[in-house]
């Protein structure tokens, strides 16, 4: 026997629900498989799925279309603290700075360690980090660094601070989407559950075949298992032979 599988996808009860509304359209009252309350429930859920759908989509496309240049962003940031970092060691190295200098930026005093940046919040972590650094160290009568400044990594982290906000703000648009989406899920698919009881209670008097026919008609779907499948073609197989 065939089993009743309520749809799993936003289309797919998108399409359970227009089909039952144009029933509704289309049929007398008397003669409709399900309630008028039921059809009410659809009339007033139906704009609300729609205008969800359409809110998550898009959220997730600006999203996406902002991902890219957010990316570029955070890959210069990255760059450009790293390489900061980089000259200032060298600069250590070569005995141009002291190598206590390397506390002011947070930095172990002993070691030529440079730390992993690869993360958002390393990025937020070292950027602050090295530009209030640079800033101490030259209050103390350090000579800038250059190639390079710390105005120009400056101008790139605060770049990236922006970009970041405005992604996390874009994340919390689609979170906030996707919670609401989740929610009215949940209603469409009771309603969808309680209509099709209803079609198939209207139908229950039928032979299970001509009331699957019915209900099938107003957008109840039905699906058979992998065995039953093997075996309808292994029948038809066998009747072929005759």
């Amino acid at each position: 026997m065939p089993y009743r599988r309520l749809p799993n996808t936003d289309q797919a009860r998108m399409r359970a629900i227009e089909t039952a509304l144009e029933k509704g359209k289309r049929i007398a009252m008397k003669e409709l498989a399900f309630s008028l309350q039921s059809l009410e429930k659809m009339q007033f859920l139906y704009p609300r799925l729609t205008a969800a759908i359409r809110q998550l989509n898009a959220a997730k496309q600006n999203q996406f279309d902002k991902s890219r240049e957010y990316g570029e962003t955070f890959k210069r940031a990255k760059l450009y603290i790293s390489h900061f970092i980089q000259v200032m060691t060298f600069a250590i190295i070569r005995e141009e700075i002291k190598p206590e200098a390397r506390a002011f930026y947070g930095l172990e005093v002993n070691s030529q360690k440079i730390p992993a940046i690869n993360l958002e919040k390393d990025v937020l972590e070292w950027g602050e980090k090295i530009i209030s650094g640079e800033q101490k160290r030259c209050m103390h009568g350090g000579s800038p660094i250059y190639s390079p400044s710390i105005a120009l990594v400056k101008v790139h982290y605060e770049s990236f601070i922006d970009a970041y906000r405005h992604q996390m703000m874009l994340q919390n648009i689609t979170n906030r989407a996707s919670e609401q989406i989740t929610q009215v899920r949940e209603e469409a698919d009771q309603l969808i559950q309680q209509v099709w009881n209803e079609i198939e209670t209207r139908y229950s008097n039928l032979p299970d075949e001509l009331k699957r026919e019915k209900a099938t008609d107003y957008g109840v779907t039905y699906f058979y298992r992998p065995a039953e499948l093997k075996k309808m073609e292994a029948d038809k197989l066998q009747t072929n032979l005759f």
